[in-house]
């Protein structure tokens, strides 16, 4: 049975207790947190805590760092801190930055940064990205070297990027701490759209199910109980559910209802 956490981007107009406190109200098992380092104080950080501890629930992962020419590695490093003090065993990375090689030793400076907590630092792979699919993710990794490296697969991101499944399943397990799971739908944004393209990740994505993507198969191709962080970033359903615990509820109970169709 896979362990399902509730992403920060199902509720990206509510803060990280709130986010906390639908999590627990609607059942999930643990809870991604966003970080922006500009604006979160050390009260942030006391509530957030306090809450997990009321709830019992963990934090599967904290995001996001977004590696760009125009972001400071402290504020990245900032982000960890945070993540160590909550005890999120993951944070979520993605680079835009057209150098790869300040993208690898940047990660690489977070990777040992994160050594004292062992979090996991996880890079995203996307067409909204310089990392744009697997293959570029896997190359920056083994340039990185570092035992907390990590990748993170989401299935839009899979879709989108021209990824295989059979690439996915070669994946090193020790790679894959975690992994996002949504469905999306058959029309895919012009890569060279960027607008179109995040419009399609936070706004158009689809319950588990109800689009076109292959997620029995993707799911398969993981490790076997292997987190899920559901990321299902949906205009649709923060139209539908302006109370973060009722949306939380109809997004895994729709995801619970697919996995029920797959046993």
């Amino acid at each position: 049975m896979h362990k399902l956490s509730l992403a920060s981007g199902v509720l990206p107009e509510f803060g990280a207790v709130d986010v906390v406190e639908a999590g627990a109200a609607a059942g999930f098992d643990a809870v991604g947190l966003w970080v922006d380092p500009l604006e979160w104080t050390a009260q942030h950080t006391r509530d957030t805590r306090a809450a997990l501890a009321r709830t019992g629930l963990p934090a599967l992962d904290i995001e996001v760092v977004w590696i760009r020419p125009d972001t400071k590695l402290d504020d990245h490093r900032k982000v960890l801190d945070v993540g160590a003090e909550v005890g999120a065993a993951n944070v979520l990375c993605v680079s835009s930055h057209p150098d790869v090689s300040v993208t690898v030793e940047e990660l690489s400076a977070l990777c040992r940064h994160a050594e004292g907590s062992g979090m996991r630092v996880a890079l995203e792979f996307g067409i909204f990205t310089e990392v744009k699919n697997l293959s570029q993710a896997l190359a920056v990794l083994d340039r990185v070297g570092h035992p907390l490296r990590a990748v993170l697969v989401d299935p839009i991101h899979v879709d989108r990027s021209g990824t295989a499944i059979e690439q996915i399943a070669a994946i090193d397990p020790m790679l894959l701490p975690y992994a996002q799971i949504c469905d999306a739908r058959a029309e895919r944004p012009d890569p060279a759209d960027f607008d179109a393209v995040i419009t399609d990740a936070i706004d158009l994505r689809e319950q588990c199910g109800q689009g076109v993507l292959p997620l029995a198969e993707m799911l398969h191709a993981l490790p076997a109980h292997i987190p899920l962080s559901i990321e299902l970033r949906s205009a649709a359903l923060r139209d539908a559910f302006a109370h973060p615990a009722l949306r939380a509820k109809a997004v895994i109970d729709a995801t619970r209802g697919w996995m029920e169709t797959l046993a």
